[in-house]
């Protein structure tokens, strides 16, 4: 099949946008910061959209609509939320980003301590009774095992690492120091992680490029694909 004139436009777009972030590799200039500008202006412009039409609308209008007076209340706190934009009346914004934050940091926090926290306890706990089973049974045969005694005791040093009621000298010491080493591995896990996502999205890029050329050269010279 041929391509069509918009898909070889809108493909060249992408991809000259994809050369002017690239062009960042040499050095700051207008092309990267005209895609970086585009990309931030897209961006709020769609999120925008979708929160007046997943939010706003269906949350508060069409409550509104059906009788539901009381979500009148929010939207004077939306409303109050623009006053940031006046010098003089900006004060009056502060109430209804307080009740935000602190609604934000009650709910956060109950979320976070629950999957940071409570969730991960709850596995150490078990992986400690699995250990526990296998030192019962006598099988410390096996790699599962090896590993299940490797967690717990990671996370026992990591949390000596931290705990500064008692001086990090003799024993507790060296459990605080592999603590340290655990610590190190993790945050070294989780970067390593991160550049080969990036590293990924890279070569996803390049791959994008290529393909952009046999369909330039595919429209240009009426060659199908």
């Amino acid at each position: 099949m041929i391509p069509t004139f918009g898909e070889a436009f809108w493909t060249t777009a992408a991809a000259l946008l994809t050369l002017c972030t690239f062009s960042f590799l040499y050095k700051d200039n207008p092309l990267y910061k005209f895609a970086e500008h585009l990309v931030v202006g897209v961006s709020a412009g769609y999120f925008t959209m979708i929160l007046v039409v997943t939010s706003l609308w269906p949350k508060l209008i069409d409550q509104l609509k059906v009788g539901n007076l009381w979500y009148i209340i929010p939207g004077i706190l939306g409303i109050m939320m623009f006053f940031r934009f006046s010098q003089k009346r900006s004060w009056i914004s502060r109430f209804p980003i307080a009740i935000y934050i602190g609604i934000g940091t009650g709910l956060s926090l109950v979320v976070e301590m629950q999957a940071r926290v409570i969730e991960q306890l709850n596995a150490t706990i078990g992986i400690a009774g699995t250990v526990k089973a296998s030192a019962l049974a006598g099988s410390f045969a096996s790699w599962d095992t090896f590993w299940n005694i490797l967690i717990v005791l990671g996370v026992v040093c990591g949390l000596a690492y931290f705990y500064f009621s008692k001086e990090h000298t003799g024993v507790f010491g060296g459990a605080a120091t592999v603590g340290i080493w655990v610590l190190m591995v993790g945050f070294g896990a989780s970067f390593g992680y991160t550049v080969m996502a990036r590293i990924s999205l890279f070569i996803q890029r390049v791959q994008f490029l290529g393909d952009w050329l046999v369909l330039l050269g595919a429209f240009i010279f009426r060659q199908p694909l």
